[in-house]
């Protein structure tokens, strides 16, 4: 079997697990290519920027993507993140370039909890004087 690297990515509540194998280039999402699961203009293209950070040539990996939880632009920076980590796993010497890059931080934002009395976390209800 051939060696692989793999890292976890999160964001909001998405995981992505993300698997990296020296390979032909091709990128699969959920046993689907990445732009029929990333259908959004520019989602491709964002995850594929890690890459791009690092100079490395897209058709020399083949990548695997298990995803689950979340929304769209959740689980698109996860696998993000997933996908610097896993390259970090694979070679150090590329840590500096992401970090520079801002791409091996994670997303701290959650979603603020719903206070009572209110509609949801700030909305107030509408103020009515009689």
């Amino acid at each position: 079997m051939a060696e692989f690297f793999e890292a976890i990515g999160r964001r909001k509540e998405s995981t992505a697990r993300v698997r990296l194998t020296a390979g032909s280039g091709t990128f699969v999402v959920n046993e689907k290519p990445l732009e029929e699961y990333f259908p959004r203009l520019g989602d491709a293209s964002t995850i594929l920027s890690v890459l791009e950070a690092t100079s490395q040539n897209p058709t020399q990996y083949d990548i695997s993507v298990k995803v689950d939880g979340g929304g769209v632009t959740g689980q698109r920076d996860a696998v993000k993140l997933g996908l610097a980590r896993a390259l970090v796993t694979m070679d150090e010497s590329l840590r500096s370039a992401l970090r520079a890059e801002g791409l091996l931080t994670r997303d701290p934002r959650i979603k603020e909890r719903k206070k009572p009395g209110l509609k949801r976390a700030r909305k107030a209800p509408t103020y009515t004087k009689r």
